[in-house]
């Protein structure tokens, strides 16, 4: 898959490095002034160039880049160029931009027609839905505001809380490269591309189908409730002598088990508590009676007794995480070649795994502009600019040892 990445910060970047990841060529292209990302760290102690940090490491992995200012003529028909030949071209500027550069999706296509071009925006493109806000400016946390997560996420007593990580940007640009991996399927069979968007409110309103139903179906307007679950119980987020543990176990059968294990059978035996109905309707007390159990405990001790019986988890922070053989089993931290340092920082691992074609990505973040000649030569000379045509340097191999 050839693709041409014109998105910057994290949404597009993570739909492009999810592309990189299975294989995918990504040439960057990036203005003169680079990514803003580049300059937002986190950077290691040992790293006196600052080319780049965590953030950029994370997201553009493993791709190509070159800049181009496209707003001169000669470096748009460099792009133009690299589009004609792409098979996927992706971009999340706000909407109008690339139109007032002679670059919109319809001049593209003309040029190939084949081609793929893929926006996340905000609130969307208008070509498939003129949305009230288009030309509203959107961040994570906007969309989190505006499509519902933050809604039904947040305290007991009603306020809302954003979730940590970025996902009303990670989710879209998640869904985006699967809405691009159809859309190439697709065109295998006609030859034609298409026009693939995806607004960052529509996708959060997709995670958050539950509020959708409940108001639809039952008249329910879904409000934060803490860290209980409103049909579930017990499902719950419980004190442990050194942290946080979490308990799921909803079901009658699981309900038993968690009783035995605790050395409960009175509850087990309870009639009043022997269904999920029945506990959810007296969740705070069936909370007191777990927490009066863990709190007396470690969290390995806890996890010690229940773990493998019934559904449970300690709430870990990084360092945790980072020691846990589960992530070392499953390759879930990768370390890759940092300029400015021989250390080789950790980022986050390929979650999706195949038994014949590995996704281990091994290949650090460009440099900016770093493949911008070798590319601009593979063009003069009317060679392909993309490793799947004609060979052009494209792997970007450690220059020295690394430590991890």
């Amino acid at each position: 898959m050839k693709v041409v990445d014109l998105t910057h910060a994290l949404a597009g970047p993570y739909t492009t490095m999810l592309l990189a990841d299975l294989g995918a060529d990504v040439l960057k292209v990036e203005s003169p002034a680079g990514d803003l990302s580049r300059r937002a760290g986190p950077f290691h102690p040992d790293d006196a160039t600052r080319a780049f940090g965590g953030y950029f490491q994370s997201v553009n992995r493993g791709k190509r880049s070159i800049v181009l200012d496209l707003k001169t003529a000669a470096d748009a028909a460099v792009f133009r160029s690299l589009a004609a030949e792409a098979d996927v071209v992706v971009e999340n500027f706000s909407a109008g931009v690339m139109e007032r550069l002679g670059l919109s999706y319809e001049v593209l296509r003309d040029d190939n027609p084949r081609l793929i071009y893929a926006t996340v925006r905000g609130f969307g493109d208008a070509r498939s839905g003129q949305s009230p806000y288009q030309g509203w400016p959107a961040f994570d946390v906007v969309v989190q505001a505006m499509a519902g997560i933050m809604g039904i996420t947040g305290t007991e007593n009603g306020d809302p809380i954003k979730v940590g990580p970025g996902i009303g940007d990670i989710f879209p640009g998640a869904l985006l490269a699967l809405g691009i991996t159809s859309a190439l399927y697709e065109a295998r069979s006609t030859g034609q591309g298409q026009f693939v968007d995806i607004a960052m409110y529509d996708a959060v309103l997709a995670l958050c189908e539950r509020i959708v139903y409940q108001h639809s179906y039952a008249g329910i307007v879904a409000k934060p409730e803490g860290n209980k679950h409103p049909v579930w119980s017990p499902y719950d987020v419980l004190p442990a002598l050194d942290g946080w543990v979490t308990i799921a176990a909803p079901s009658d059968v699981r309900w038993r088990t968690l009783c035995a294990l605790i050395d409960r059978p009175d509850l087990a035996a309870n009639a009043a508590l022997a269904t999920n109905l029945q506990r959810v309707a007296r969740r705070d007390e069936i909370f007191g009676l777990l927490a009066a159990w863990t709190c007396t405990r470690t969290k390995a001790e806890i996890l010690d007794i229940l773990g493998g019986h019934v559904p449970v988890g300690a709430v870990r922070d990084a360092a945790e995480i980072m020691a846990d053989p589960h992530v070392a089993a499953r390759n879930m931290v990768i370390h890759l070649e940092q300029p400015g340092t021989t250390t080789a920082p950790a980022v986050a691992g390929q979650p999706l795994k195949f038994s014949r074609t590995p996704a281990l990505p091994d290949r650090r973040a460009p440099l900016l502009d770093e493949d911008g000649p070798a590319i601009r030569d593979a063009l003069s000379q009317n060679r392909s600019a993309f490793c799947s045509g004609e060979a052009i340097p494209c792997a970007a191999a450690p220059a020295h040892p690394i430590e991890r």
